[in-house]
């Protein structure tokens, strides 16, 4: 198991994390019992990075973390999120969310609370709101750090500019068919001492040969995503879902990214996973081959 450090929070953290999104059912049905072993193994492995929020499985995501954790916690640094999609990011919600995640995961601090889903809502809501409302929870000791989510880059740049946060998570902005955040998103997170988390290393599905449900009728960028794919076939192994040895081990020696999330409900992959985190990447010639395919330009 290879390890980092998360930016300026100095959390000495697994360079590979477990996502929570599969843990709450969201990619198909659960149990306790499953996703407290998924835990066991993962603490096994050397996995100390978990990532959780409200929204998965709305609400039994963190609420099977924090049963799977009793007696465990100090074992892991904990991520989880605010707020539940829906909901406006006032100063009053954003308490209220993290003290309902507080009580799931049965722990009376998370280590780090991220704004989820920049998406859904303003640059000023977030700044003026609910970041005020993380400062708070950190003064009080209920969180240790603060970060941001967002799937758009340009959404994360104004928060990464003006040193706000501790930690940024995007997902599916480094993999081989969409490099993109290397170019502006890392070197200002870097200069700035500010924690990378990326998420689907595997493109939504897309490299590991199934793209996932909801981009089924979005008919162009998945022919795009072929198009892209046949020409990594230099890297394709020999065995089913060739693509994803190659993906993950390029997301995972990123020097950028500190943590790469993978998220599972079998011991089986979250091993086969494990095991490319070994610190070997892509060659020099692989790596400067994938580059030069597609520069700056956005799958997602």
């Amino acid at each position: 198991m290879e390890y980092a450090i998360l930016g300026k929070t100095g959390f000495r953290v697994s360079k590979i994390g477990l996502g929570g999104a599969p843990l709450g059912g969201d990619f198909g049905e659960t149990t306790d019992e499953t996703v407290t072993h998924v835990i066991d193994s993962a603490l096994d492995f050397g996995i100390n990075f978990i990532d959780t929020a409200p929204l998965y499985g709305r609400g039994e995501s963190e609420r099977r973390i924090g049963k799977a954790l009793k007696g465990k916690r100090g074992a892991v640094i904990l991520a989880s999120k605010a707020i539940m999609r829906g909901d406006p990011y006032s100063y009053e919600n954003t308490i209220k969310s993290v003290e309902e995640s507080l009580r799931r995961l049965q722990t009376d601090y998370i280590d780090l609370i991220q704004l989820h889903e920049l998406e859904q809502t303003t640059y000023e809501q977030a700044v003026n709101e609910t970041l005020p409302a993380f400062r708070k929870l950190k003064e009080q000791g209920k969180v240790r750090a603060i970060g941001v989510n967002a799937g758009d880059i340009e959404l994360l740049m104004p928060f990464l500019r003006e040193d706000l946060v501790d930690t940024i998570q995007t997902y599916a902005k480094y993999t081989l068919v969409d490099y993109t955040a290397k170019d502006e998103l890392f070197p200002l997170a870097k200069a700035k001492n500010i924690g990378v988390i990326h998420g689907s290393p595997l493109a939504m599905g897309i490299l590991a040969d199934r793209p996932a449900p909801f981009l089924r009728n979005n008919k162009v960028m998945l022919e795009e995503a072929e198009r892209r794919m046949a020409q990594l076939d230099f890297l394709r192994k020999s065995e089913p879902n060739g693509l994803v040895e190659p993906a993950l081990r390029f997301s995972l020696t990123c020097p950028d990214i500190a943590i790469t999330l993978v998220g599972t409900t079998s011991v089986q992959s979250l091993d086969l996973n494990t095991g490319y985190c070994d610190g070997r990447g892509l060659s020099d010639e692989e790596m400067k081959k994938v580059i030069g395919l597609f520069p700056g330009q956005r799958l997602f």
